[in-house]
């Protein structure tokens, strides 16, 4: 059958199309797939394999084309490669003929000027940039195939050396051994005609070599001489941004640094008695004041360094009196300080040696998309996914993870200030994220009813405790006690989008946290978290949003942004920013750093409004704040040897699925499922995961059924989920007027015990 008509090709056309090819006198003519382009006729048995499996390629800059009758023709390069083709009517084979005159004088004109530019006299006129990039892609294209298909000749020519020589010297070892006679005849013949295979394929070896020695040397002056274009190319963009960088630089001397922050918490006019200092006031050279480099982005309120009265004088400045002195001294250790209740070191028992390492992942390969294709729109917790995705953690454990920086909270409470007290606790916020900088593994959906506790008391001072409270949605009830003076609670919720190239997951749900000795009650909520690259390229992860903390005694708050990445910004990635406000609105503290590393705080001295032009955009004012230098609040501890190899966890998270004794029969690390991921038998572990599943959905419908024959379906015919948590009360929180889950206590009391009988069979 026939191709349909295609237009006559074009001077640079890729042309293709179905031709008879002559094989061999058994076989005859046999249909191919051929490809015409860059000077190169391909061929290949089916379109299928263009992608990967060429059988013959040959070069039209050295061939001849000859008509043999209406359909055949025949196309050789001088006897290396003939192709004895053949078209299925006269038109085609006209088509096809033409196709190859145009490419081969192409080819031909190519090759002369690939010649001519190998020479050292500089060229005329340059072409334009993209007439050139596409000629500079075309050749380069051309050429790597042609060596490549010498490299192939290299190839085979090397192995039937081999194998020749190998028959020349078994016939040369056979000849030793033979005594004159009659068979001495035919053993020399047999030799002669294996040492004339040899000779003639040492000779085609050599011709092979000749000609790719040839060809490589037509293009090495043409490739050095665009190599030293290329490289002096760089020189001339190095100093143009040597340049700009300079200019830059200049720049942000003039405007004095800058950060981020709504300008809706800027002070009160009547904090704003001071200036920003002028050119004359602090000069280029003074470095030892500079808070930190301007951001690159267009910022909402301005900081610059205090004047340097502020880091000698102790006179009052906006309300603040001697705790200047903090520029000199960090800030845990001022609030220790002046805490005359600070407790003395003392000797710590030894506690238990934890270990170290888990498992390493196995290096298991799954196809993504024939799993996910079906789930775009789809809620998260709905999805059926194999443990190839997961970690061999629950999500109950990836909360607790969350006081991988207790010590934070554990200085927050020694702090007489609740401006600094709510520094910390900010800081505590932000380390949350700290361990998901690589984490793109997915936790294990707890089941309904499952629990975790992490008993950290003799080498941090507090127990904690998860219990997964609902399924659909699902949401975990969290409970901390500490013995250094505060309370952690929450109850979070998650919301997940799967969109086709990322996963969206939003977190609902309030974190309380509480101070024995000030009362001092905070609240905050998470950020987004997304994960990117789902389908294409490397997992990688990123946290946007802004948290707001809230101390609900003093009214006193914090207002941290989480920066998006963005490819085309040219901030530090990953940044987050904030200011410590009183009730009032007048900042008194300036948080900075980013979520995978550390925060630093800085004391602002003093705060005024700035102008619509040269410090606002569209007219609005931004607020200026003088500041001391940044002091670090929390920096990241680094990961385990040998991290990349065990699901990137932490310290803390190498410890949270070890066995311990009187764990709770619901407690996560007694998850068949988990434990088998964990030791590396992952198809044992999905087949324990869906029978897991399985089990909870059997449950649940009983559970329904019991509802329904106590009280009867709902309006919409719907029937309820009864289930009542086994160590968390429902119940309406006084601050936020939320209905939250609170712990209720008896937990411990029943762990000291050795007494679960009330806790459900769930594993």
């Amino acid at each position: 059958m026939s191709e349909p008509k295609a237009p006559t090709p074009t001077p640079g056309d890729t042309y293709k199309g179905w031709l008879f090819k002559w094989t061999n006198y058994i076989k005859g003519y046999q249909r191919r797939w051929f490809v015409l382009s860059n000077g190169l006729l391909s061929y290949y048995r089916t379109q299928a394999e263009m992608g990967h499996t060429c059988r013959g390629t040959i070069n039209l800059a050295t061939a001849n084309i000859a008509v043999e009758d209406s359909c055949n023709f025949v196309i050789s390069n001088g006897g290396a490669q003939t192709y004895h083709l053949k078209a299925s009517s006269e038109v085609e084979r006209q088509r096809w003929i033409t196709a190859l005159e145009l490419a081969k004088a192409k080819a031909v004109r190519m090759q002369a000027e690939s010649d001519d530019s190998g020479d050292d006299c500089p060229p005329s006129s340059p072409p334009s940039a993209g007439q050139a990039g596409g000629a500079r892609n075309a050749e380069v294209q051309s050429t790597l195939r042609t060596l490549g298909n010498k490299v192939e000749d290299l190839s085979t020519c090397n192995d039937l050396i081999a194998k020749h020589g190998s028959a020349l010297q078994r016939s040369l070892s056979e000849l030793e051994g033979v005594r004159l006679g009659g068979d001495a005849g035919d053993k020399i013949r047999q030799v002669t005609e294996r040492a004339t295979l040899f000779r003639i394929t040492s000779n085609a070896m050599i011709n092979a070599c000749r000609d790719f020695l040839a060809l490589a040397q037509a293009h090495s002056k043409r490739w050095q001489k665009a190599l030293q274009a290329e490289r002096e190319q760089r020189v001339r963009l190095e100093e143009t941004l040597e340049q700009l960088a300079k200019q830059h630089n200049h720049l942000e001397r003039a405007f004095r640094g800058a950060t981020v922050l709504p300008a809706s918490l800027a002070n009160t006019p009547g904090d704003s008695k001071g200036s920003v200092p002028g050119k004359g006031d602090v000069s280029d050279e003074d470095d030892e004041n500079e808070f930190f480099d301007a951001m690159e982005d267009v910022p909402e309120f301005i900081t610059v360094p205090a004047d340097p009265k502020y880091h000698r004088s102790g006179s009052n400045v906006s309300g603040i009196s001697s705790e200047i002195g903090m520029d000199e001294q960090s800030l845990d250790e001022q609030s220790l300080a002046s805490n005359p209740e600070s407790p003395q070191p003392q000797e710590v028992e030894p506690v238990r040696k934890r270990r170290t390492r888990i498992p390493d992942k196995p290096n298991y390969s799954l196809n993504l998309w024939s799993i996910m294709k079906n789930c775009i729109g789809k809620e998260l917790s709905k999805i059926p996914m194999p443990v190839n995705f997961n970690e061999p953690l629950s999500m109950l454990q990836r909360l607790s993870e969350d006081l991988e920086y207790s010590d934070l909270l554990d200085k927050a409470a020694k702090c007489q200030n609740p401006l600094e007290q709510l520094c910390y606790v900010a800081a505590f916020s932000v380390s949350s994220y700290s361990t998901t900088v690589h984490r793109t593994g997915k936790p294990f959906n707890p089941l309904l009813g499952e629990t975790f506790e992490l008993d950290r008391v003799k080498e941090s001072g507090y127990r904690s405790l998860c219990e997964q409270v609902s399924h659909h949605p699902p949401a975990a009830a969290h409970h901390v006690i500490s013995e250094r003076g505060w309370t952690l609670r929450q109850e979070i919720a998650l919301a997940s989008k799967f969109r086709g190239k990322y996963l969206s997951i939003m977190p609902l749900g309030t974190i309380h946290c509480i101070f024995e000795k000030s009362n001092n009650h905070y609240s905050w909520k998470k950020v987004t978290t997304t994960v990117h690259n789902i389908i294409v390229g490397k997992l990688w992860i990123d946290q946007s949003g802004e948290i707001d903390v809230v101390n609900h005694r003093t009214g006193d708050h914090c207002h941290l942004k989480f920066a998006p990445y963005s490819y085309f910004s040219r901030d530090v990635a990953r940044k987050v920013t904030g200011v410590v406000s009183d009730k009032d609105g007048k900042v008194h503290f300036v948080l900075s750093g980013t979520w995978d590393e550390k925060m630093e705080v800085s004391r602002v001295m003093q705060s005024s409004r700035g102008g619509g032009g040269e410090n606002g955009t569209d007219g609005k004012q931004k607020t200026v704040y003088q500041t001391l230098r940044a002091r670090e609040l929390w920096k990241k501890n680094p990961l385990p040897e040998g991290a990349e190899t065990m699901y990137y966890f932490s310290s803390l998270a190498l410890t949270l699925n070890e066995p311990e004794e009187g764990m709770a029969p619901t407690d996560s690390r007694r998850r068949p499922d988990q434990r088998l991921m964990e030791q590396g038998r992952w198809e044992e572990a999905n087949a324990e995961k869906q029978r897991l599943e399985e089990k909870q959905r059997s449950v649940r419908r009983e559970r329904e059924r019991e509802a329904a024959r106590v009280a009867g379906p709902t309006e919409d015919g719907t029937h309820q989920d009864n289930y009542k948590a086994q160590w968390f009360e429902r119940t309406e929180d006084p601050n936020t007027g939320e209905v939250t889950h609170i712990y209720q206590g008896g937990y411990w009391e029943a762990k000291e015990q050795g007494s679960w009988g009330t806790c459900p069979d769930i594993f």
